[in-house]
């Protein structure tokens, strides 16, 4: 299993800055980490990592073998509670990005309901979440088996942030093969739910992992925050039972990569790529 790096090395600067200081800190894979359909003024003036979903595959997966780099996964993080509308991330850009996953190598896109943000969304009861949240998921899982893409769902919202509201958006769907998880050990503690129990539960269908460890001073926030970007302790030293994770899920064959969120120095990355290493492989 492979410990790549979340591409947000150095905010505010282009793909491949943050693709050469990825292979300068020591690492070979990396997620393309942000995503954005058409054009991006501020990728365009190479102040940002994002890739659109509109460019050529190809061209994106030379620019990362230019520095050395393998793509991980490609995420697609979704506004899946909010109503339907041209301005919000949601089925149109997922498809996309299944579509541009499939022409660059990449097995997996990562997506999510995100945190209601209107009032609409908000007054949503639980059987509504569930069912807008796998209407627009819908033909993006059907698209996903077309072009033999894992769509995985990760912990970033009131939904996925728990084991029984992934239970119910997959089976919403139907439990097809094309939708799995992405288990992220920082979010789902984060949002209340214990990493270990959501490792062994949904154990085969986790597909790729985001390791991050969160502190005391997340404690009091518990249950109320749905998904922090990254976190800023070596993974290990933290709250989270890293350790339980890994030792549940390290016979999984199907996970081949898995992401770094931790933001800091590259001996901050390497020490906590260190601790999975060793733990996984022991």
């Amino acid at each position: 299993m492979n410990v790549g790096v979340f591409l947000c090395l150095e905010p505010y600067t282009s793909l491949e800055n943050n693709l050469r200081l990825a292979h300068e800190y020591g690492f070979t894979h990396a997620d393309i980490t942000d995503t954005h359909s058409s054009g991006s003024m501020f990728a365009s003036a190479g102040l940002s990592a994002s890739v659109s979903l509109d460019d050529n595959p190809f061209e994106i997966r030379r620019i990362f073998e230019r520095n050395g780099m393998k793509i991980m996964t490609l995420s697609a993080h979704a506004l899946l509670l909010e109503p339907s509308s041209p301005a919000n991330y949601a089925t149109a850009e997922i498809m996309k990005a299944i579509k541009f996953a499939a022409g660059a190598g990449i097995e997996y896109v990562i997506t999510t309901e995100t945190f209601a943000k209107s009032e609409w969304a908000k007054s949503l009861t639980y059987k509504e979440k569930v069912f807008i949240a796998a209407e627009k998921l819908y033909n993006p899982c059907k698209m996903a088996a077309d072009y033999g893409i894992k769509l995985c769902l990760e912990q970033h919202g009131p939904l996925t942030d728990t084991i029984d509201g992934i239970a119910d958006i997959m089976d919403r769907l139907g439990n097809p093969d094309s939708l799995g998880v992405n288990l992220d050990t920082g979010n789902s503690w984060l949002g209340g739910t214990n990493p270990v129990d959501l490792a062994k539960k949904y154990h085969d269908k986790i597909y790729h992992i985001h390791w991050k460890d969160l502190g005391e001073e997340w404690l009091p926030k518990r249950g109320t925050v749905f998904g922090c970007g990254f976190s800023t302790i070596e993974v290990g030293t933290g709250c989270i039972d890293i350790a339980g994770v890994i030792e549940v899920l390290k016979d999984n064959k199907n996970i081949k990569y898995s992401t770094l969120e931790v933001g800091g120095s590259a001996e901050l990355l390497r020490a906590s790529a260190k601790y999975i290493e060793d733990r996984w492989n022991a």
